[in-house]
């Protein structure tokens, strides 16, 4: 006879229904370096017939995963091999023909985003790399669903000033070409150091050259359901009972996503490749990074002390995750979207929360960065500064960290940015005005550090 646990049952259901639990993304990795040819459009037609051979029922079957658990699957997603390296091989080196081929893919696939327009440039760029990194701004003007992405930094080859000075310029032209959506292109574009190739979340997705032929990547989301085990907790528990809370709570998030995960890959005859648990935040209330710190304590996000309340909040998610599966892989941590988390906007748009604030708290979070506005009067030298410095972080730490910032054309500080849905909107924060223009035009390549030599 089956005993079921009456708790653990209202748990769960409490976990989706109260406090927005959801898988976040379901992204099928698909390698294209068999796609290779010196005909572009030879190329092309590779590219077609491969994601509908392997994705072809990647949405179906995640509906049908999503009503038989009652779990929601916000996004489905495909991330495909570095666009460099594939459009490399053709005479003619129309990346924009490929980047509007996988737009057209992922339409007819019905998928909600493809990643992969990216080129891994840490040490310096091929012809084929400059290509794409040239045509980003219009691929994504172009495009509905592609996403792109540039590695200009890792901790074993120093960070290549030449590729940060031209990822400022793409990123202002990428928001310019798309004025009419408040620079939205740029929201679709992230510069990354110490990126990884099995990352499932957007817009940094892309099937990494060491993956297999092809993977089934899962990001689980619940900062609500952490948020509300926090606030469950007696409010004079000390530290370290909050954060064995937290890993707790995370080690359930974890069980549960790698299930879905599992299901989705059997039923697809794709390996399972990892769960990616990042607390992702949404535009909805109660789904917040930032109200977890409040939780914890914090008059808001910003106080000091936010930045150790992170600390501990990603190492307890990992800590936790990392005991629910053996494949807990991509970014796996907490994010802090400026946009895309209703606590973090009320943060900024009220001041507690600064530029600066931001990136001390990307030294010990998930990723860097991430969807945060500026004026788009901003100097690109000023774009080319914040991410060197970004990528020095991560660069010394030896961890993933990513810019992705959105100058926002015609609109200053006290104007906002309204993208909707997942990406949802943002205040325009002001930059520290002082030049970085004679640091950073200097280009050539700042060296690896010390602890790069550990061979």
């Amino acid at each position: 006879m089956t005993i079921f646990d009456e708790d653990l049952i209202l748990e769960t259901i409490n976990m989706i229904k109260l406090h927005n639990f959801d898988i976040r993304t379901v992204t099928l990795a698909v390698s294209l370096r068999d796609c290779l040819s010196e005909d572009i459009n030879s190329v092309c037609d590779k590219i077609k017939y491969k994601l509908e051979k392997y994705a072809g029922n990647l949405v179906k079957y995640a509906n049908d995963i999503e009503n038989d658990y009652s779990i929601p699957i916000v996004n489905k997603r495909i991330a495909v091999t570095p666009i460099s390296l594939v459009g490399e091989s053709c005479r003619q080196k129309d990346y924009l023909k490929i980047a509007r081929t996988l737009d057209d893919s992922a339409q007819n696939l019905g998928v909600d985003f493809i990643g992969g327009y990216s080129a891994l440039v840490e040490k310096g760029c091929t012809k084929g790399d400059l290509t794409l990194i040239n045509s980003i701004p219009e691929a994504l003007a172009s495009t509905n669903r592609l996403c792109s992405s540039v590695n200009v930094a890792t901790s074993k080859a120093g960070i290549n000033m030449d590729a940060v000075l031209k990822m400022a310029d793409v990123i202002k032209k990428s928001a310019e070409l798309t004025a009419d959506k408040d620079g939205l292109g740029a929201a679709k574009l992230v510069v990354f150091c110490n990126s990884v190739g099995d990352n499932p979340f957007m817009a940094g997705a892309f099937c990494g050259y060491g993956e297999p032929e092809c993977a089934l990547n899962i990001g689980v989301s619940g900062p609500g359901v952490v948020r509300a085990a926090v606030a469950d907790l007696d409010k004079n528990a000390d530290l370290g009972v909050l954060a064995n809370k937290i890993k707790q709570t995370a080690y359930k998030i974890t069980g549960t996503g790698e299930l879905v995960g599992r299901k989705l890959a059997d039923k697809l005859n794709v390996p399972f490749g990892v769960i990616d648990l990042s607390l992702a935040p949404t535009p909805a209330i109660g789904d917040s990074v930032a109200q977890i710190f409040q939780a914890m304590g914090l008059e808001h996000a910003g106080a000091h002390g936010t930045t150790a309340a992170l600390a501990m909040l990603n190492d307890a998610v990992k800590k936790g995750g990392i005991m629910a599966s053996s494949y807990v892989g991509g970014l796996s941590g907490a994010f802090i979207p400026v946009s895309e988390d209703a606590g973090m906007i009320e943060a900024a748009s009220k001041g507690y929360l600064t530029f600066d604030k931001l990136e001390a708290m990307t030294c010990v979070c998930s990723v860097g960065l991430d969807m945060i506005a500026i004026p788009g009067d901003t100097p690109n030298s000023t774009i080319a500064g914040i991410i060197a410095d970004e990528s020095a972080i991560g660069m010394i730490n030896k961890k993933t960290t990513a810019v992705r910032i959105i100058p926002a054309p015609n609109k200053t500080v006290g104007d906002k940015v309204v993208f909707g849905g997942l990406l949802g909107e943002a205040p325009i924060m002001p930059v520290n005005k002082l030049s970085s223009a004679g640091f950073v035009n200097r280009g050539g390549r700042i060296p690896a550090p010390i602890h790069s030599l550990n061979n």
